[in-house]
């Protein structure tokens, strides 16, 4: 029976001597692969120890690695709290400015509140004093009248009668009259006005608020009104030359 090949490419099967060279070359490289894996005693100590001390320098770099990114977030933590205190300080710093002003605008407008409020009384106070204010008339009785207010202001005594009475017998009602004959005329002081004052004692005997005029009414009653009371007690006791 013959013998038919596979179509194709004919591969002859190896001869023995041929499969004799595969299997040794098979077997030295089996024994170069084993020498290989098995280190001889000379380096077997090294090696034992590298592969020993590889885990403690990959944990000593990893630990490392750690402190220095530990060390970087310490850092930027202090760097944000430094950040925040700064910015807390500053934060305060203008609460307080803005604070201070407003208490002081609030102060102003209280201060200015309060003068206005203080002028509006004293306006009304003065008008109210300017209505209750009495007003005299230009003549004897108004003279006597506003000098006896006046008198009562500043606790001198002396009546309307008093007053009325010493200033008919002096001057007859006339505010101008002066004596030119009597002994102060001649020793260089006549007596003048309603109640015939020289001038050294309407001087001494003034009345504060009154004209330093001692031809004015009002001025010349109220002054001999005081020194009548610092002499006699009281006008009232005056019934002749004082």
């Amino acid at each position: 029976m013959s013998k038919h090949s596979t179509p194709g490419h004919s591969r002859p099967a190896p001869t023995k001597t041929q499969k004799f060279t595969i299997a040794g070359v098979a077997t030295l490289g089996a024994a170069a692969l084993a020498f290989s894996l098995v280190p001889g005693s000379a380096d077997a100590g090294t090696q034992t120890q590298s592969l020993e001390a590889a885990p403690v320098a990959f944990k000593q770099n990893v630990d490392a690695q750690q402190a220095v990114h530990a060390g970087v977030i310490k850092q930027q933590t202090s760097a944000d709290k430094q950040a925040k205190a700064a910015k807390d300080t500053a934060d305060a710093k203008a609460k307080a400015a803005a604070d201070a002003a407003a208490k002081k605008r609030a102060d102003e407008e209280a201060a200015a509140k309060k003068k206005a409020e203080d002028e509006r009384k004293a306006k009304e106070a003065a008008s109210r004093a300017a209505a209750r204010k009495p007003v005299y008339a230009n003549n004897l009785d108004g003279w006597i009248r506003q000098s006896l207010d006046i008198m009562k202001s500043k606790g001198i005594p002396g009546s309307y009668e008093g007053l009325h009475r010493n200033i008919i017998r002096e001057s007859a009602g006339d505010p101008n009259a002066k004596n030119g004959w009597d002994i102060n005329a001649i020793n260089g002081t006549p007596s003048v006005g309603l109640l015939q004052v020289i001038q050294p004692t309407f001087d001494a005997y003034h009345v504060e608020g009154t004209s330093t005029n001692i031809y004015d009414p009002v001025a010349n009653i109220t002054a001999a009104a005081n020194y009548a009371a610092d002499r006699y007690g009281s006008m009232d006791n005056v019934n002749g030359a004082y």
